[in-house]
């Protein structure tokens, strides 16, 4: 019976500790660099996208570069729905992504699955 308590407790915990790292921790983060007057990112996508969280400042350009090291359909793409841009990603190729977040906030990009997932962190500069 003690057995059984300790067993239950212990996979409470461990599942408690599992949700927050996956749903409810915040990644603090990549800043970009700035090169030229345009804020410049290097993403590897691979499983998902490394760094999946880069920190901007709002109103300047920005210019990502996803390098695709895989052959899953669905890394194929990435979109960012808040900026209507939607770029194929051919695997070994760097694709640069340019835009310019006007207002701070946080803007997510995917896959065209939904299944890797990203945020852009614009601060206000």
């Amino acid at each position: 019976m003690i057995t059984k308590i300790i067993v239950d407790a212990v996979g409470l915990v461990l599942i408690v500790l599992i949700a927050w790292y996956f749903w409810f921790s915040r990644k603090k983060g990549e800043a970009a660099a700035v090169s030229g007057g345009v804020q410049e990112a290097y993403i590897i996508v691979k499983g998902g996208y490394t760094p999946d969280v880069i920190i901007v400042k709002a109103g300047k350009p920005v210019r990502l570069i996803f390098e695709r090291r895989e052959a899953s359909p669905c890394s194929e793409r990435v979109v960012f729905k808040d900026f209507n841009v939607s770029r194929l990603l051919p695997e070994g190729e760097k694709v640069a992504v340019e835009i310019t977040p006007e207002r701070p906030g946080e803007y997510e990009f995917a896959c065209q699955m939904g299944m890797f997932r990203g945020r852009l962190v614009a601060e206000a500069g």
